[in-house]
């Protein structure tokens, strides 16, 4: 093939190669924000799929009381085969009369029924069904806080490993760079073979430490993956080098958090409710001490006419329009267990508002508490990173020096990586507790 021939065939491979690189730059990761993935959680997330349709099922049920305030409504009819009627006019064991019927007859009408008063019950059994469906929605607010802490949680994880990871690539980068420089100095007789061989076993522990920390990382994006409703194994990353903003308000005080809390915690607004609901019961069976009171209406066409004498094989049209009373006595003595068990609930539903101020207290001030040892812990350990920094850099110089031991020098070094993974740590730490302080009072 001649040379010119093949110019437009290389020029085709190579527009082809450019596509394709072009369309794996398309295909770049995610990168997600600690918002953007509550977003996607609260979308997607299953556990909170589910809470929704736990919802769901309560506004159907307030709808479906209502539906019972509508009048009950049927027709009917029947088709049957009658057999002889007999009239013993001169008692059992005479001859009876044998009156002529059809000998198949049949039935068709409606029959129309609706309650007026029943003491309230059905009107009540609808609040009872809408507090019922305002608890299923604190019950959702709940559940959404649970899941944005634990995205939290886990995101803030992920920031800290990752930022380990750089630490220990760069001090392995570091430490071989430094082991290059001790062989150095060892095959020109400066430093002894146990000063290569220290940094060597250091050298190893880092790369070991490395590969638990990639391990950790692969984990937690699973962890995230699944709170956030996707695919375990879909890749993306976070911004970690950055940092994040701390956001924590010094200035609101445990009080103030305590208030907010008994005003806004979804837990709380259950418990609060529960005594609601325990109340609404309490009048829902006193209810039946009450008459009941309806107006009914019923017509039917029937065939033959067998129901009233004289009788007739010819069809009959017959109804009844009126207002009927029911009262049950029996409930008079049958109740009274009842409305006893239900004011022990309503106790109860007393004292577990009162156990669960105590416990949103404790646990207010536990994060509370908790906030500010944070905030101390980030302001020591920048402290510890300047300290141990200068402590490195003047062992490294005396080390070169031969004026200090290469222990001291690998201590130190420790020390400072230490250092830097503790203030990673007390960073993540203040941002979690309060994000904890939020998800208990309600805020997050």
């Amino acid at each position: 093939m001649k040379p010119y021939k093949l110019i437009p065939i290389l020029g085709t491979i190579l527009l082809l190669f450019v596509q394709s690189l072009h369309a794996q730059d398309l295909k770049t990761t995610p990168v997600f924000s600690l918002d953007e993935m509550w977003k996607i959680a609260e979308m997607n997330n299953r556990q909170l799929k589910l809470s929704d349709l736990n919802l769901q099922q309560s506004n159907l049920e307030v709808l479906e009381a209502k539906d019972r305030l509508l009048p009950e409504l049927s027709i009917g009819g029947d088709l049957k085969a009658n057999s002889k009627f007999l009239i013993y006019d001169n008692g059992l064991f005479s001859s009876p009369q044998d009156v002529p019927v059809k000998g198949y007859g049949y039935r068709v009408g409606y029959n129309l029924n609706f309650t007026i008063f029943n003491g309230g019950k059905d009107k009540r059994n609808i609040k009872m069904k809408e507090e019922g469906e305002t608890r299923s929605q604190y019950e959702v607010d709940m559940q959404r806080h649970g899941i944005k802490y634990n995205v939290a949680d886990a995101y803030l994880g992920l920031y800290k490993f990752l930022n380990f990871r750089d630490f220990l690539a760069a001090e392995i980068a570091a430490e071989k760079k430094q082991l290059l420089l001790i062989e150095s100095l060892h095959k020109n007789g400066i430093v002894l073979k146990s000063d290569v061989l220290r940094t060597s076993v250091k050298l190893s522990q880092l790369e070991l430490s490395l590969s638990g920390i990639e391990k950790k990382i692969d984990i937690t994006k699973q962890r995230l993956n699944i709170l956030m409703g996707r695919d375990n194994k879909e890749e993306f990353d976070i911004t970690y080098k950055s940092g994040f903003e701390m956001d924590a308000n010094t200035d609101t005080s445990y009080a103030d958090y305590v208030n907010i809390a008994l005003h806004q915690s979804p837990e709380y607004k259950m418990v609060t409710s529960d005594l609601r609901l325990s109340e609404m019961n309490i009048r829902q069976i006193k209810a039946t001490l009450l008459p009941k009171i309806a107006v009914y209406s019923n017509y039917d066409y029937t065939y033959p006419q067998i129901s009233f004498y004289p009788y007739s094989n010819d069809l009959w049209g017959f109804g009844q329009t009126g207002i009927k009373m029911q009262f049950s006595i029996d409930n008079l003595y049958k109740s009274k267990h009842a409305i006893a068990r239900a004011q022990v609930v309503n106790d109860q539903a007393r004292e577990m508002i009162n156990i669960k101020k105590d416990e949103i207290s404790i646990r207010v001030k536990e994060a509370f508490l908790q906030q500010q040892q944070a905030w101390e812990s980030v302001k020591m350990a920048k402290e510890n990173i300047i300290k141990t920094t200068e402590t490195v850099r003047v062992i490294r110089s005396s080390y070169l020096n031969q004026e200090s031991l290469l222990t001291d020098l690998l201590e130190a070094e420790n020390a400072l990586l230490e250092a830097k993974f503790n203030l990673t740590t007390a960073h993540t730490n203040l941002k979690r507790t309060h994000i904890q302080l939020l998800t208990i009072v309600g805020m997050l």
